[in-house]
């Protein structure tokens, strides 16, 4: 019997199948002979509206749509991470060398995951026992420093084990455990399950933000800090290091495993960030990074429409692993790309567009997407964090456009960076005064707990002596700093060291790559009793300049490099000889 189901009409990546009632919203379909992925995204009683996740060249009127009754789902099971997929999930290497080509076929029928790889099994499930949604029934080692560990999909409500495999080798489509549940339907468990991206997944409970994700950049944890299971967007101008700070916070930030979605960027850089990651080694495994790393590669020449999936499918993976138990942070790179692609399809769907020709309806998007982060217990009783950065490339630079604008209603930090800044080569270049962070009220009883009073009290005066200067620093600029009293001039002196010795940080250094937490504390603790001591001296009316003559400023910008993380014991030794010098030339 002839598919009655034929396309009508072709726009880009939107497709149209007129007089049909056999298609469900949000199904997941497959069009022309090619079978190329495809979703319903609108019904009317004339037309049904498809969007197209790959390159509709070639199609013509009259090629047949197929159903499939399910909403657009991805394969969720071991073989994710150390793997690079598409915006839908399609593995880019075995793509490749399944067809030879370094470019993604139409229709490729390749499995999301190896379907043949045997992994070592550990069945922990037991005949009689009553499996809950969420709890695991069988793990095994998915790479050397991350274990996965097979839950029952949140699809099915629970029921008695009533036969169990032998530890082993399995395939991820071969049964391991068989459960019949209280309506004494029979569920064979695998491997792996799929689940609809669009659709988060359930947890027990929600948890308070309060434990910190501790990435090793002081400007970071110190002034702008994020928790686990929080938000943050990267904001910057072409060049000002928003890959290389999620590159960064990738590396050294204590989530057991990044998500990280090339959405809509360059290739070359997207070729970069394969290249880097491939080669960097875990510090805290010393283990390849890729170890405990997915990539979703999804690049600016690549189909519109699986740009804007990329996002759905990276926080679902996020989602997946820590439903396990595991700390995960996704970076999203850049969401103002995946805007664009919800902006060309609007503009194709001929939908009214809102501001800057976005469409109305960009706010909810960009909520969907960031509520879908949090600390949670998870339904086996463990708990888990999905912790999203999402960069945002605003055109020039300007923090007024909608996607920088609507993105800050549903974020709770925001790391604004400044081109003046990357330009003078100051990294991470994240701008003192326009960034955020409306964590502090969550995470100040972690850090009085972990690293006492006194740090959250050196963060507020740091803080305060930066805010000061910005303000000096704009009489400076009309009448210059000759006219300023010494105490203000003291006041720049030690803000300027603030920014050279403690906000800038040295990706290549050994030392400073990484700064722990109690490292920093004392960073603040060292400048600050310098201010102090020197703010004494200068209240006594000797002037600043024999202060300045001893060059102690410049000694403790180099405290970063000359200060070893395993030596906090050689502050004590520095912030001595600041007293022996200044108490040459005072006796305060």
């Amino acid at each position: 019997m002839a598919n009655k189901n034929v396309i009508y009409g072709i726009n880009g990546p939107v497709v149209t199948v007129k007089d049909t009632r056999d298609f469900s919203m949000m199904e997941m379909v497959y069009v022309s002979d090619e079978r190329l992925v495809g979703e319903v995204i609108g019904i009317t009683d004339k037309l049904t509206t498809i969007q197209v996740y790959e390159e509709t060249t070639g199609l013509k009127l009259g090629d047949p749509i197929y159903g499939t009754g399910e909403p657009m789902n991805i394969l969720l099971g071991p073989g994710i991470i150390d793997n690079i997929f598409d915006g839908i999930e399609r593995p880019l290497k075995a793509i490749e060398e399944s067809t030879g080509s370094s470019f993604i076929s139409r229709g490729a029928a390749v499995s999301s995951l190896d379907d043949k790889k045997q992994w070592d099994v550990t069945i922990t499930a037991k005949v009689g026992d009553y499996l809950k949604a969420g709890q695991i029934y069988a793990t095994c080692p998915e790479t050397p420093i991350i274990e996965h560990r097979c839950i029952l999909s949140p699809k099915i409500k629970g029921g008695k084990v009533i036969k169990v495999e032998p530890n082993g080798k399995y395939k991820i489509n071969d049964t391991v455990v068989t459960i019949e549940d209280d309506e004494g339907i029979k569920h064979e468990l695998t491997l792996c399950q799929a689940w609809p991206i669009r659709t988060p997944r359930p947890s027990a409970e929600r948890l308070s933000a309060d434990v910190p994700l501790i990435t090793g950049q002081r400007v970071i944890d110190t002034l702008f800090p994020i928790s686990k299971g929080g938000t943050a967007a990267i904001p910057g101008g072409f060049g000002t290091g928003k890959t290389m700070t999620q590159h960064q916070l990738a590396k050294w930030c204590d989530a057991d495993i990044i998500v990280y979605v090339g959405c809509g960027e360059r290739g070359n850089e997207m070729s970069q960030v394969l290249t880097e990651f491939s080669e960097l080694v875990d510090p805290k495994s010393g283990r390849p990074m890729t170890d405990r790393t997915v990539l979703i590669a999804n690049t600016s020449n690549m189909p519109v429409a699986a740009r804007e999936a990329s996002i759905y499918t990276g926080i679902t993976l996020a989602e997946y692993y820590r439903d396990m138990g595991y700390h995960v942070a996704i970076m999203a790179d850049s969401t103002s790309r995946w805007a664009e692609a919800l902006r060309e399809i609007s503009g194709r769907l001929e939908e009214m567009p809102a501001e800057e020709g976005y469409p109305a309806y960009l706010p909810s998007r960009l909520s969907e997407f960031y509520e879908r982060a949090g600390r949670i217990e998870t339904l086996c009783g463990a708990e888990g964090s999905v912790t999203i950065i999402g960069a945002v490339s605003p055109p020039g630079a300007d923090f007024s456009e909608p996607v920088t604008q609507n993105t800050k209603r549903f974020i709770r930090c925001f790391w604004a960076l400044d081109k003046s800044l990357a330009y003078s080569r100051h990294y991470p270049a994240i701008n003192w005064m326009t960034s955020y962070s409306e964590y502090y009220t969550d995470l100040d009883p972690w850090f009085r707990k972990n690293l006492g009073e006194d740090f959250i009290k050196y963060r507020n005066k740091i803080t305060a002596l930066l805010h000061e200067e910005n303000q000096l620093m704009e009489i400076v600029k009309l009448i210059g700093s000759d006219v300023l009293p010494d105490d203000q001039k003291l006041v720049i002196e030690t803000a300027k060291a603030i920014r050279v010795a403690f906000l800038q940080q040295n990706a290549f250094h050994k030392d400073d790559t990484f700064v722990p937490l109690e490292k920093q504390k004392l960073m603040m603790k060292t400048i600050l009793h310098l201010y102090e001591k020197a703010k004494h001296i200068v209240a006594a009316q000797i002037p600043i300049s024999q202060v300045l003559e001893l060059h102690l400023f410049e000694k403790i910008t180099k405290m970063k490099y000359d200060i070893p993380n395993d030596k906090p014991e050689m502050f004590d030794e520095l912030n001595k000889s600041i007293d022996d010098a200044l108490a040459t030339i005072s006796n305060i």
